[in-house]
């Protein structure tokens, strides 16, 4: 049995699943290191290995079944998800991988690949034919991006991405909303579904349930804002022209 052909099996593998194929650990190690030593297998970080495509020469595992494999609570999320789902405006270098188990950030075959403490994981979900892909749905997408969008993607960049998304689930919105418990997270995802209402299909009643749940605490939206206005219903201080934002800049609403 050539245990290469059934290791490409697994887009992503461990020395447990090598050892499933030849009983003996140490056997197990050594023909391993051979394969590796041969180029047949690659080494993504501690633990956790792919094979070389034959036709490419490449890795086998792409970024997202790595991504999904790192932990066993591992999964895509933020702008990497909407990397996935194809509606992003920028392909980025770093893969953002949220896991309720901690892990070191670490560079593998030109991704950076970077740990986000899961806060929830209902929406998280396996698409079918993927090779093992864990990934938010596009409602947890949203909210999650919207959530860390100073720290991750950007305003401009995050408005892209959700207002490509098409029929989202208002109840899973409103559900996952309430999961995570943040009168601030409300506040933007009511302001910002408000905002481009047409474009993402949203109901009234999702407003106001979202209305609902945020308080009377202001605060900004963004932390660089210069030219701002207030949203008395949202109670957030917002960049003025933010429907008009365009490569890091916002434009006059006139032009």
């Amino acid at each position: 049995m050539d245990i290469y052909f059934e290791l490409l099996k697994h887009p992503v593998f461990s020395i447990e699943d090598v050892c499933t194929y030849i009983e003996n650990a140490r056997t197990a190690r050594v023909s391993l290191e051979k394969m590796m030593g041969s180029g047949k297998v690659l080494k993504i970080r501690n633990g956790l290995y792919t094979c070389v495509s034959g036709e490419n020469g490449g890795p086998v595992a792409d970024r997202f079944q790595i991504a999904s494999a790192i932990t066993s609570t591992s999964y895509v999320s933020h702008h990497s998800a909407f990397e996935y789902y194809g509606v992003s405006d920028q392909v980025f270098n770093e893969v953002y991988v949220s896991s309720q188990t901690r892990f070191q950030d670490f560079y593998f075959d030109g991704y950076n690949y970077h740990f986000i403490r899961a806060k929830i994981t209902d929406g998280v979900y396996t698409p079918e034919y993927s090779g093992g892909i864990k990934i938010t749905d596009k409602e947890q997408t949203m909210l999650d991006s919207i959530k860390d969008m100073n720290r991750i993607a950007g305003l401009e960049e995050v408005i892209s991405c959700m207002t490509s998304f098409k029929l989202l689930d208002e109840e899973k919105i409103l559900k996952y909303l309430r999961k995570y418990d943040s009168i601030f997270l409300c506040q933007k995802v009511g302001f910002l579904t408000e905002l481009f209402q047409e474009e993402l299909g949203i109901s009234t009643d999702f407003l106001n349930a979202c209305e609902d749940m945020i308080g009377n605490s202001k605060r900004y939206l963004t932390e660089d804002a210069i030219e701002v206005a207030y949203s008395r219903r949202w109670k957030l201080v917002y960049p003025e022209n933010i429907k008009y934002i365009k490569n890091g800049e916002f434009l006059d609403a006139n032009i």
